[in-house]
Protein backbone atom coordinates (compact mmCIF):
# COMPACT_ATOMS: atom_id res chain seq x y z
CA UNK A 1 0.00 0.00 0.00
CA UNK A 2 1.17 3.45 -0.50
CA UNK A 3 2.17 4.86 2.71
CA UNK A 4 1.27 8.34 1.91
CA UNK A 5 -2.12 7.32 1.52
CA UNK A 6 -2.15 5.72 5.54
CA UNK A 7 -0.60 8.97 6.36
CA UNK A 8 -2.99 11.23 4.31
CA UNK A 9 -6.21 12.54 7.32
CA UNK A 10 -7.61 15.50 7.86
CA UNK A 11 -7.57 16.93 12.07
CA UNK A 12 -9.37 15.25 14.12
CA UNK A 13 -12.74 17.55 14.88
CA UNK A 14 -13.67 18.98 18.05
CA UNK A 15 -16.34 16.35 18.09
CA UNK A 16 -13.97 13.01 17.31
CA UNK A 17 -11.37 14.63 20.49
CA UNK A 18 -14.38 15.43 22.87
CA UNK A 19 -13.24 13.61 26.12
CA UNK A 20 -14.15 10.03 26.84
CA UNK A 21 -17.26 9.71 29.18
CA UNK A 22 -17.21 7.00 31.85
CA UNK A 23 -19.27 4.72 29.70
CA UNK A 24 -16.57 5.12 26.92
CA UNK A 25 -15.51 2.03 24.92
CA UNK A 26 -11.84 1.44 25.79
CA UNK A 27 -9.75 -0.55 23.29
CA UNK A 28 -5.90 -2.22 23.66
CA UNK A 29 -4.61 -3.42 20.43
CA UNK A 30 -2.20 -6.31 20.86
CA UNK A 31 1.21 -6.53 18.85
CA UNK A 32 1.33 -10.20 17.63
CA UNK A 33 0.81 -10.47 14.59
CA UNK A 34 -2.11 -12.52 13.06
CA UNK A 35 -3.90 -12.95 9.37
CA UNK A 36 -2.28 -11.82 6.44
CA UNK A 37 -4.36 -9.41 4.60
CA UNK A 38 -3.23 -9.94 0.76
CA UNK A 39 -2.35 -7.21 -1.09
CA UNK A 40 -4.52 -8.04 -4.34
CA UNK A 41 -7.36 -8.74 -1.19
CA UNK A 42 -9.51 -5.62 -2.78
CA UNK A 43 -11.24 -6.53 -6.00
CA UNK A 44 -14.12 -5.83 -8.66
CA UNK A 45 -16.66 -8.40 -9.97
CA UNK A 46 -18.05 -7.95 -13.85
CA UNK A 47 -20.99 -9.27 -15.73
CA UNK A 48 -20.09 -10.21 -19.33
CA UNK A 49 -22.21 -8.06 -20.74
CA UNK A 50 -20.74 -5.15 -19.26
CA UNK A 51 -17.06 -6.09 -20.41
CA UNK A 52 -18.84 -6.26 -24.04
CA UNK A 53 -19.97 -2.20 -23.77
CA UNK A 54 -16.98 -1.01 -25.93
CA UNK A 55 -14.34 1.09 -23.93
CA UNK A 56 -15.88 0.59 -20.47
CA UNK A 57 -12.80 -1.31 -19.47
CA UNK A 58 -9.82 -0.15 -21.77
CA UNK A 59 -6.90 2.36 -20.77
CA UNK A 60 -8.15 4.79 -22.94
CA UNK A 61 -11.45 4.90 -20.22
CA UNK A 62 -9.06 7.68 -18.35
CA UNK A 63 -11.63 7.89 -15.38
CA UNK A 64 -12.41 4.52 -14.80
CA UNK A 65 -9.18 3.84 -15.10
CA UNK A 66 -8.16 6.09 -12.10
CA UNK A 67 -11.07 4.89 -10.28
CA UNK A 68 -9.89 1.38 -10.12
CA UNK A 69 -6.25 2.25 -9.52
CA UNK A 70 -7.24 4.57 -6.57
CA UNK A 71 -8.97 1.99 -5.00
CA UNK A 72 -5.77 0.36 -4.40
CA UNK A 73 -2.47 -0.22 -6.35
CA UNK A 74 -2.79 -4.16 -6.58
CA UNK A 75 -6.07 -5.72 -7.18
CA UNK A 76 -8.47 -8.38 -9.15
CA UNK A 77 -10.88 -7.92 -11.72
CA UNK A 78 -13.19 -11.03 -12.08
CA UNK A 79 -15.31 -11.42 -15.45
CA UNK A 80 -18.36 -13.54 -15.23
CA UNK A 81 -21.53 -13.85 -14.17
CA UNK A 82 -24.84 -15.20 -14.95
CA UNK A 83 -24.43 -13.67 -18.14
CA UNK A 84 -20.99 -15.47 -18.53
CA UNK A 85 -22.99 -19.06 -18.87
CA UNK A 86 -25.18 -17.29 -22.27
CA UNK A 87 -22.85 -15.22 -23.85
CA UNK A 88 -20.65 -16.45 -27.07
CA UNK A 89 -16.96 -15.55 -28.36
CA UNK A 90 -16.64 -14.12 -31.95
CA UNK A 91 -13.22 -12.92 -32.62
CA UNK A 92 -14.69 -10.71 -35.69
CA UNK A 93 -18.07 -9.92 -34.74
CA UNK A 94 -19.31 -6.59 -33.11
CA UNK A 95 -20.00 -7.06 -29.39
CA UNK A 96 -23.27 -7.18 -28.20
CA UNK A 97 -23.97 -6.16 -24.58
CA UNK A 98 -27.23 -8.48 -23.56
CA UNK A 99 -28.29 -10.52 -20.64
CA UNK A 100 -28.68 -14.08 -22.79
CA UNK A 101 -26.64 -13.27 -25.89
CA UNK A 102 -23.58 -11.08 -25.24
CA UNK A 103 -20.79 -11.57 -27.70
CA UNK A 104 -17.29 -11.41 -26.89
CA UNK A 105 -14.81 -10.04 -29.88
CA UNK A 106 -11.51 -9.38 -29.63
CA UNK A 107 -11.39 -5.99 -29.88
CA UNK A 108 -13.39 -5.70 -25.72
CA UNK A 109 -10.49 -8.42 -24.91
CA UNK A 110 -7.85 -6.16 -26.62
CA UNK A 111 -9.11 -2.90 -24.49
CA UNK A 112 -9.57 -5.04 -21.16
CA UNK A 113 -5.63 -6.15 -21.65
CA UNK A 114 -4.98 -2.36 -21.70
CA UNK A 115 -6.74 -2.19 -18.84
CA UNK A 116 -5.47 -4.43 -17.04
CA UNK A 117 -2.07 -2.87 -17.82
CA UNK A 118 -2.61 0.55 -16.56
CA UNK A 119 -4.28 -0.59 -13.21
CA UNK A 120 -2.00 -3.60 -12.79
CA UNK A 121 -4.89 -5.33 -11.96
CA UNK A 122 -5.14 -9.41 -12.02
CA UNK A 123 -7.92 -11.26 -13.87
CA UNK A 124 -10.41 -14.02 -13.48
CA UNK A 125 -12.41 -14.95 -16.27
CA UNK A 126 -15.85 -17.46 -16.35
CA UNK A 127 -16.12 -19.36 -19.46
CA UNK A 128 -19.23 -20.59 -20.72
CA UNK A 129 -19.69 -23.91 -19.31
CA UNK A 130 -24.29 -23.45 -19.53
CA UNK A 131 -24.53 -23.30 -22.97
CA UNK A 132 -21.49 -23.11 -24.55
CA UNK A 133 -19.45 -25.77 -26.27
CA UNK A 134 -15.85 -27.13 -25.63
CA UNK A 135 -14.77 -24.97 -28.88
CA UNK A 136 -15.93 -21.67 -27.88
CA UNK A 137 -14.73 -22.25 -24.78
CA UNK A 138 -10.78 -23.04 -25.99
CA UNK A 139 -10.59 -20.22 -28.33
CA UNK A 140 -11.63 -17.75 -25.97
CA UNK A 141 -9.56 -19.13 -23.18
CA UNK A 142 -6.58 -19.30 -25.61
CA UNK A 143 -7.36 -15.26 -26.69
CA UNK A 144 -7.43 -14.45 -23.00
CA UNK A 145 -4.50 -15.95 -21.96
CA UNK A 146 -3.05 -13.80 -24.41
CA UNK A 147 -4.34 -10.50 -23.75
CA UNK A 148 -3.96 -11.34 -19.94
CA UNK A 149 -0.63 -12.85 -20.17
CA UNK A 150 0.88 -12.63 -16.29
CA UNK A 151 -1.98 -11.20 -15.07
CA UNK A 152 -4.33 -13.81 -15.30
CA UNK A 153 -5.30 -15.64 -12.08
CA UNK A 154 -7.38 -18.23 -13.17
CA UNK A 155 -10.28 -19.23 -15.50
CA UNK A 156 -13.58 -20.71 -13.78
CA UNK A 157 -15.11 -23.25 -15.84
CA UNK A 158 -19.28 -22.02 -15.33
CA UNK A 159 -20.90 -19.61 -13.01
CA UNK A 160 -22.81 -20.44 -10.28
CA UNK A 161 -23.51 -24.29 -11.23
CA UNK A 162 -25.34 -25.13 -8.35
CA UNK A 163 -28.09 -22.82 -9.57
CA UNK A 164 -27.80 -24.11 -13.34
CA UNK A 165 -31.57 -25.69 -13.30
CA UNK A 166 -33.04 -22.12 -12.22
CA UNK A 167 -31.67 -20.78 -15.43
CA UNK A 168 -32.46 -23.68 -17.53
CA UNK A 169 -29.26 -24.69 -18.45
CA UNK A 170 -29.29 -28.07 -17.03
CA UNK A 171 -32.45 -29.94 -15.72
CA UNK A 172 -33.13 -30.51 -11.95
CA UNK A 173 -31.70 -31.91 -10.58
CA UNK A 174 -28.20 -31.19 -11.51
CA UNK A 175 -25.96 -33.18 -8.83
CA UNK A 176 -22.24 -32.07 -8.24
CA UNK A 177 -21.36 -35.46 -9.55
CA UNK A 178 -23.30 -34.12 -13.11
CA UNK A 179 -21.60 -30.95 -12.50
CA UNK A 180 -17.76 -32.48 -12.26
CA UNK A 181 -18.24 -34.36 -15.06
CA UNK A 182 -19.33 -31.71 -17.34
CA UNK A 183 -16.23 -29.45 -15.58
CA UNK A 184 -14.08 -32.07 -16.67
CA UNK A 185 -14.98 -32.49 -20.14
CA UNK A 186 -14.11 -28.95 -21.03
CA UNK A 187 -11.30 -28.71 -18.42
CA UNK A 188 -9.97 -31.37 -20.31
CA UNK A 189 -9.90 -29.75 -23.80
CA UNK A 190 -8.65 -26.94 -22.43
CA UNK A 191 -5.74 -28.32 -20.50
CA UNK A 192 -4.89 -30.51 -23.91
CA UNK A 193 -4.95 -26.89 -25.94
CA UNK A 194 -3.11 -24.73 -22.83
CA UNK A 195 -1.27 -26.92 -20.86
CA UNK A 196 -0.40 -24.69 -18.41
CA UNK A 197 -3.28 -22.63 -17.86
CA UNK A 198 -4.90 -21.98 -14.11
CA UNK A 199 -8.18 -23.04 -12.70
CA UNK A 200 -10.29 -21.49 -9.95
CA UNK A 201 -13.90 -23.17 -8.50
CA UNK A 202 -16.54 -24.29 -8.39
CA UNK A 203 -17.78 -20.71 -7.92
CA UNK A 204 -20.98 -21.39 -6.53
CA UNK A 205 -23.72 -19.48 -4.94
CA UNK A 206 -24.82 -21.52 -1.90
CA UNK A 207 -23.71 -24.62 -2.11
CA UNK A 208 -20.58 -24.63 -0.14
CA UNK A 209 -20.59 -28.34 0.66
CA UNK A 210 -19.17 -28.10 -3.37
CA UNK A 211 -16.13 -26.16 -2.53
CA UNK A 212 -15.40 -29.06 0.13
CA UNK A 213 -15.76 -31.92 -2.70
CA UNK A 214 -13.88 -29.38 -5.01
CA UNK A 215 -11.31 -29.56 -2.54
CA UNK A 216 -11.07 -33.54 -2.93
CA UNK A 217 -11.67 -33.98 -6.24
CA UNK A 218 -9.56 -31.05 -8.31
CA UNK A 219 -7.65 -29.42 -6.00
CA UNK A 220 -4.43 -30.76 -6.87
CA UNK A 221 -5.18 -29.01 -10.31
CA UNK A 222 -6.42 -25.54 -9.05
CA UNK A 223 -5.00 -22.29 -8.18
CA UNK A 224 -7.90 -20.83 -5.96
CA UNK A 225 -11.80 -21.87 -4.16
CA UNK A 226 -14.62 -19.76 -5.38
CA UNK A 227 -17.55 -19.07 -3.90
CA UNK A 228 -20.79 -16.18 -4.00
CA UNK A 229 -22.35 -14.23 -1.28
CA UNK A 230 -25.17 -11.41 -1.42
CA UNK A 231 -26.46 -10.57 1.82
CA UNK A 232 -30.10 -11.28 0.86
CA UNK A 233 -32.18 -11.54 -2.19
CA UNK A 234 -33.81 -8.12 -3.28
CA UNK A 235 -37.31 -7.17 -1.89
CA UNK A 236 -39.48 -4.56 0.12
CA UNK A 237 -37.80 -6.24 3.21
CA UNK A 238 -34.47 -5.58 1.52
CA UNK A 239 -33.84 -2.39 4.35
CA UNK A 240 -30.54 -0.72 5.92
CA UNK A 241 -31.47 -2.37 9.07
CA UNK A 242 -31.54 -5.91 7.02
CA UNK A 243 -28.12 -4.78 5.66
CA UNK A 244 -26.56 -3.29 8.85
CA UNK A 245 -27.96 -6.33 11.12
CA UNK A 246 -25.76 -9.60 11.33
CA UNK A 247 -26.70 -12.53 9.10
CA UNK A 248 -26.65 -15.84 10.96
CA UNK A 249 -25.94 -17.96 6.96
CA UNK A 250 -22.69 -16.12 7.34
CA UNK A 251 -20.04 -17.00 10.03
CA UNK A 252 -21.04 -20.67 8.97
CA UNK A 253 -20.56 -20.23 5.46
CA UNK A 254 -17.15 -18.82 6.35
CA UNK A 255 -15.88 -21.56 8.55
CA UNK A 256 -16.65 -24.21 5.53
CA UNK A 257 -14.65 -22.13 3.58
CA UNK A 258 -11.97 -21.49 5.71
CA UNK A 259 -11.32 -25.87 6.32
CA UNK A 260 -11.51 -26.09 2.69
CA UNK A 261 -8.72 -23.91 2.24
CA UNK A 262 -6.92 -25.14 5.10
CA UNK A 263 -6.76 -28.99 4.17
CA UNK A 264 -6.10 -28.15 0.55
CA UNK A 265 -3.18 -25.30 1.53
CA UNK A 266 -5.67 -23.22 -1.67
CA UNK A 267 -6.64 -19.54 -0.79
CA UNK A 268 -10.38 -19.35 -1.20
CA UNK A 269 -12.02 -15.68 -2.23
CA UNK A 270 -15.45 -13.99 -2.52
CA UNK A 271 -15.56 -13.33 -6.14
CA UNK A 272 -19.08 -12.53 -6.54
CA UNK A 273 -20.79 -10.08 -3.91
CA UNK A 274 -22.36 -7.30 -2.94
CA UNK A 275 -25.45 -6.30 -0.87
CA UNK A 276 -28.77 -7.51 -2.32
CA UNK A 277 -28.80 -9.56 -5.79
CA UNK A 278 -30.82 -8.38 -8.39
CA UNK A 279 -29.12 -5.38 -9.16
CA UNK A 280 -29.99 -4.26 -5.06
CA UNK A 281 -32.35 -2.12 -3.63
CA UNK A 282 -32.29 0.81 -4.49
CA UNK A 283 -32.17 3.69 -1.11
CA UNK A 284 -30.46 0.99 0.74
CA UNK A 285 -27.60 -0.55 -1.65
CA UNK A 286 -26.62 3.10 -2.85
CA UNK A 287 -26.20 4.67 0.25
CA UNK A 288 -23.93 5.33 2.88
CA UNK A 289 -25.42 2.18 5.08
CA UNK A 290 -23.88 0.38 1.79
CA UNK A 291 -20.13 1.61 2.69
CA UNK A 292 -20.58 0.95 6.28
CA UNK A 293 -21.56 -2.73 5.77
CA UNK A 294 -18.70 -3.36 2.56
CA UNK A 295 -16.05 -1.93 5.33
CA UNK A 296 -17.33 -4.43 8.21
CA UNK A 297 -17.97 -7.17 5.48
CA UNK A 298 -14.53 -6.94 4.18
CA UNK A 299 -12.79 -6.75 7.36
CA UNK A 300 -15.18 -9.95 8.06
CA UNK A 301 -13.88 -12.09 5.27
CA UNK A 302 -10.23 -11.19 5.88
CA UNK A 303 -10.13 -11.86 9.49
CA UNK A 304 -12.60 -15.93 8.51
CA UNK A 305 -8.33 -16.32 6.39
CA UNK A 306 -10.22 -15.15 3.00
CA UNK A 307 -7.65 -14.33 0.31
CA UNK A 308 -10.17 -11.27 -1.43
CA UNK A 309 -13.40 -10.34 -2.65
CA UNK A 310 -15.06 -9.06 -5.81
CA UNK A 311 -17.77 -6.27 -5.26
CA UNK A 312 -20.18 -6.56 -8.24
CA UNK A 313 -20.66 -2.91 -9.94
CA UNK A 314 -21.86 -1.67 -13.41
CA UNK A 315 -24.22 -3.45 -15.96
CA UNK A 316 -26.30 -7.03 -13.54
CA UNK A 317 -27.90 -9.81 -15.65
CA UNK A 318 -31.28 -7.69 -16.14
CA UNK A 319 -29.32 -4.97 -18.52
CA UNK A 320 -28.99 -2.06 -16.21
CA UNK A 321 -27.23 -0.31 -13.67
CA UNK A 322 -27.21 -1.62 -10.34
CA UNK A 323 -27.98 0.09 -7.19
CA UNK A 324 -24.86 -1.11 -5.18
CA UNK A 325 -22.03 -0.45 -7.96
CA UNK A 326 -19.30 0.89 -6.20
CA UNK A 327 -18.92 3.10 -9.48
CA UNK A 328 -21.56 5.01 -11.05
CA UNK A 329 -22.13 4.77 -14.29
CA UNK A 330 -24.70 7.64 -16.16
CA UNK A 331 -24.37 5.17 -19.10
CA UNK A 332 -22.99 8.07 -20.97
CA UNK A 333 -19.68 8.14 -20.25
CA UNK A 334 -19.74 9.75 -16.76
CA UNK A 335 -18.47 7.40 -14.27
CA UNK A 336 -18.36 8.57 -10.42
CA UNK A 337 -17.57 7.14 -6.99
CA UNK A 338 -20.86 5.98 -4.85
CA UNK A 339 -21.13 5.39 -1.21
CA UNK A 340 -20.06 2.06 -1.11
CA UNK A 341 -16.53 3.03 -3.42
CA UNK A 342 -15.76 5.07 -0.14
CA UNK A 343 -16.04 1.86 2.21
CA UNK A 344 -14.21 -0.16 -0.11
CA UNK A 345 -11.64 2.89 -0.81
CA UNK A 346 -11.53 2.31 3.61
CA UNK A 347 -10.69 -0.60 4.21
CA UNK A 348 -7.48 0.03 1.30
CA UNK A 349 -6.53 2.66 3.29
CA UNK A 350 -6.60 0.67 7.01
CA UNK A 351 -6.48 -3.17 6.28
CA UNK A 352 -3.03 -4.08 4.65
CA UNK A 353 -0.07 -6.06 6.40
CA UNK A 354 -1.39 -8.35 9.15
CA UNK A 355 -4.41 -8.13 11.45
CA UNK A 356 -3.82 -7.64 15.03
CA UNK A 357 -5.81 -8.64 18.40
CA UNK A 358 -7.94 -6.27 20.30
CA UNK A 359 -9.29 -6.01 23.84
CA UNK A 360 -12.47 -4.21 24.61
CA UNK A 361 -13.66 -3.32 27.14
CA UNK A 362 -17.62 -1.57 27.51
CA UNK A 363 -18.00 -2.65 23.97
CA UNK A 364 -21.00 -1.16 22.37
CA UNK A 365 -23.03 -3.79 20.23
CA UNK A 366 -23.12 -1.41 17.21
CA UNK A 367 -19.04 -1.06 17.32
CA UNK A 368 -16.84 -2.91 15.31
CA UNK A 369 -13.13 -2.97 15.78
CA UNK A 370 -10.41 -4.42 13.52
CA UNK A 371 -6.93 -3.39 13.75
CA UNK A 372 -4.07 -4.02 11.39
CA UNK A 373 -0.15 -3.36 11.45
CA UNK A 374 0.88 -2.15 8.46
CA UNK A 375 5.13 -2.27 9.01
CA UNK A 376 6.63 -1.52 12.45
CA UNK A 377 6.30 1.87 12.46
CA UNK A 378 2.20 1.97 11.32
CA UNK A 379 -0.39 0.04 13.32
CA UNK A 380 -4.09 1.52 11.62
CA UNK A 381 -7.30 1.06 14.04
CA UNK A 382 -11.26 1.01 12.19
CA UNK A 383 -13.42 1.31 13.76
CA UNK A 384 -17.22 1.49 12.67
CA UNK A 385 -20.07 3.05 14.29
CA UNK A 386 -23.65 1.04 12.72
CA UNK A 387 -25.69 2.87 15.38
CA UNK A 388 -27.97 5.95 15.42
CA UNK A 389 -25.97 7.15 18.43
CA UNK A 390 -22.30 8.59 19.08
CA UNK A 391 -19.68 6.23 21.02
CA UNK A 392 -17.25 8.14 23.18
CA UNK A 393 -13.88 5.47 23.02
CA UNK A 394 -10.42 5.46 24.52
CA UNK A 395 -7.26 3.58 22.62
CA UNK A 396 -4.32 2.49 24.48
CA UNK A 397 -2.02 4.67 22.02
CA UNK A 398 0.35 2.13 20.05
CA UNK A 399 2.86 4.81 18.80
CA UNK A 400 3.11 8.48 19.54
CA UNK A 401 1.32 10.04 16.88
CA UNK A 402 -1.64 9.60 14.91
CA UNK A 403 -3.60 10.82 12.04
CA UNK A 404 -7.04 10.21 11.11
CA UNK A 405 -9.32 9.60 8.01
CA UNK A 406 -13.19 9.64 8.67
CA UNK A 407 -15.95 7.90 6.55
CA UNK A 408 -19.52 10.04 6.93
CA UNK A 409 -21.86 11.43 4.90
CA UNK A 410 -24.99 13.28 5.93
CA UNK A 411 -27.37 10.18 7.26
CA UNK A 412 -27.22 7.02 6.83
CA UNK A 413 -29.31 6.53 4.00
CA UNK A 414 -27.49 9.35 2.67
CA UNK A 415 -26.46 8.73 -1.47
CA UNK A 416 -24.27 11.99 -1.82
CA UNK A 417 -21.83 13.65 -0.15
CA UNK A 418 -19.98 10.85 1.15
CA UNK A 419 -16.47 11.52 1.75
CA UNK A 420 -13.69 9.81 3.27
CA UNK A 421 -10.78 12.31 5.31
CA UNK A 422 -13.46 15.13 4.49
CA UNK A 423 -12.79 14.68 0.47
CA UNK A 424 -14.44 13.54 -2.19
CA UNK A 425 -13.27 11.34 -4.86
CA UNK A 426 -12.66 13.87 -7.28
CA UNK A 427 -14.50 13.92 -11.30
CA UNK A 428 -11.17 12.83 -12.87
CA UNK A 429 -11.39 9.45 -10.33
CA UNK A 430 -8.87 10.69 -7.80
CA UNK A 431 -8.25 11.02 -4.36
CA UNK A 432 -6.68 13.28 -2.43
CA UNK A 433 -7.01 13.74 1.63
CA UNK A 434 -5.09 16.37 3.24
CA UNK A 435 -2.43 14.94 5.38
CA UNK A 436 -1.70 16.10 9.31
CA UNK A 437 -0.35 14.05 12.09
CA UNK A 438 -0.98 14.86 15.82
CA UNK A 439 1.00 13.90 18.53
CA UNK A 440 -1.03 11.81 21.10
CA UNK A 441 -0.44 12.74 24.99
CA UNK A 442 0.13 10.37 27.49
CA UNK A 443 -0.28 7.74 25.24
CA UNK A 444 -4.32 7.60 25.44
CA UNK A 445 -5.77 8.50 22.61
CA UNK A 446 -9.67 9.77 23.48
CA UNK A 447 -12.30 10.44 20.47
CA UNK A 448 -16.17 10.30 20.01
CA UNK A 449 -17.61 7.95 17.18
CA UNK A 450 -20.58 9.95 15.73
CA UNK A 451 -23.32 7.77 14.56
CA UNK A 452 -23.43 6.24 11.31
CA UNK A 453 -19.82 6.47 10.53
CA UNK A 454 -16.38 4.94 10.56
CA UNK A 455 -12.83 6.04 11.25
CA UNK A 456 -9.49 4.92 10.58
CA UNK A 457 -6.86 6.10 12.74
CA UNK A 458 -3.11 5.31 11.90
CA UNK A 459 -1.00 5.38 15.17
CA UNK A 460 2.68 6.17 13.90
CA UNK A 461 6.17 6.04 15.47
CA UNK A 462 7.63 9.66 14.57
CA UNK A 463 11.05 10.38 17.21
Amino acid sequence: MNRRHFLASTALTAAHLALAQSSATHITIHPEPQQLIPPDFLGLGYEISSLTRPGLLSRSNTVYTNLVRTLNPQGVIRIGGNTADYASYAPNAAAVSTSYASVVNDQVLRDLGTFLEATDWNLIWALNLGRGTVEQAVAEARTVTTIAGKRLLAFEIGNEPDLFPNEKHRPTPYTYEQWLADYRRVKAALRNALPNIPFAGPDVAGHTDWVTRYVADEGHDSVLLTHHYYRGNQSPASTIAQLLGSDPKLQPQLDQLRDASRTSHLPYRICEVNSFSGGGRPGVSDTLASALWVLDYMYTLASNGCAGVNMETGVNQHDFISSYSPIGDDEHGQYTARPEYYGMLAFAQGASGHLLATTVDNLNPDLKIYAAQQSLNVTTLTLINKGPAAIPITVDAVHNHASTLALKGPAIDAKTDVTLGGTEVAADGTWKPAAKLFPIPNHTLKLTLPASSAIIVSFNALR
